[in-house]
């Protein structure tokens, strides 16, 4: 089967967690092109009754209403959609916002790459664009900068940016192998989900978007979630660490990281006990146990920085989209 064939097979599946978004979700899923297979719209426990509305209201055969007994937050209704897309045997699922903030008419350009095999999840960029950065409110530019920053290292995806972008796609061979139970299912779903594809070897691209900001309420509160996404992006980091340099494979980068630590924490708690005794007796430290002291802070620092290197080239770059398309064909 040739490329064109292959791509005109895909199935293509939009899911849309759906959550106080009366006032825009029937315009998105109007914009939603022919391109789309099928459409599920989760309404988790919303309180204006979204999936109601959507029910009464909307004619488009391909929509699918799915409802959550309880409030599971986006990433628990984002998974239930992909659930019954891939037992519905679709191929690519987008998810996009019932909000209104999300243009349905760009979702080719987060499908193609997935379609080519050079990506198994695409997510949006807000920020490629520096025009259209003016629009973006000054908390969310400050804050999409430090997350980005540390999403990098948690995640193991050095070169994205705007990870807590909700605009993404994602082939179905990648979420057959994520253990979706265990994605989280509140507002770090996005960051999550980087993290547990780096784990799979997934290969993770952005795709440059605007965003438009109206009328939509947000109900993310920095000080509420502050802590719990320091937390999990400090767990899912050492978790990273762990699996991939020595659970899973270990290498020279597995050694520079074990004497990075124990030569830079050794010269740290050496110095600082030498000096410690140094002022209590008032007296200077000899040349030789300051140079015994900042030689293995110095050699752990170098040390550190190698397996950074390392780290950031060893982003995954070879998409199972590709690989299990050539292994059926």
């Amino acid at each position: 089967m040739n490329m064109e064939k292959m791509q005109r097979a895909k199935r293509i599946a939009v899911v849309i967690p759906c959550y106080k978004v009366t006032n825009h979700v029937l315009d998105v899923i109007k914009k939603i092109g022919p391109e789309v297979s099928a459409i599920y719209a989760v309404d988790d426990a919303c309180p204006d009754g979204s999936g109601a509305l959507i029910h009464a209201k909307c004619t488009d055969k391909r929509v699918h209403v799915l409802w959550n007994d309880v409030n599971k937050g986006v990433g628990g209704a984002v998974v239930a959609g992909y659930r019954a897309a891939l037992d519905a045997g679709c191929d690519i699922l987008v998810k996009i916002d019932g909000d209104g903030q999300m243009d349905p008419s760009v979702l080719q350009r987060f499908v193609q790459p997935i379609l080519n095999g050079q990506a198994d999840y695409t997510k949006g960029n807000r920020f490629f664009d520096l025009e259209s950065v003016r629009a973006m409110p000054a908390i969310r530019l400050f804050g999409n900068a430090v997350l980005s920053f540390i999403t990098k290292f948690s995640s193991g995806y050095y070169q994205i940016f705007d990870p807590t972008n909700g605009y993404t796609a994602l082939s179905a061979s990648a979420a057959r192998l994520l253990q979706l139970g265990k994605i989280s299912g509140r507002y770090f779903f996005e960051s999550d989900i980087l993290f547990r594809l780096n784990t799979i070897g997934a290969v993770v691209i952005d795709v440059p978007h605007e965003a438009a900001y109206s009328d939509e309420i947000s109900g993310l509160r920095i000080k509420q979630i502050l802590l719990p996404f320091l937390a999990g992006h400090g767990r899912n980091f050492f978790k990273r660490i762990i699996y991939n340099y020595f659970l899973r494979n270990f290498s020279i980068a597995s050694i520079e990281l074990l004497l990075g630590l124990s030569m830079f924490f050794f010269g740290v708690a050496f110095g600082g006990l030498k000096w410690h005794e140094a002022s209590s007796m008032v007296h200077f430290a000899s040349s030789g146990t300051v140079m015994l002291s900042a030689l293995p802070v110095i050699l752990g620092v170098q040390f550190l920085l190698s397996f950074l290197h390392y780290d950031m080239a060893s982003t995954p770059r070879r998409s199972l989209t590709q690989l299990f398309d050539w292994e059926g064909n």
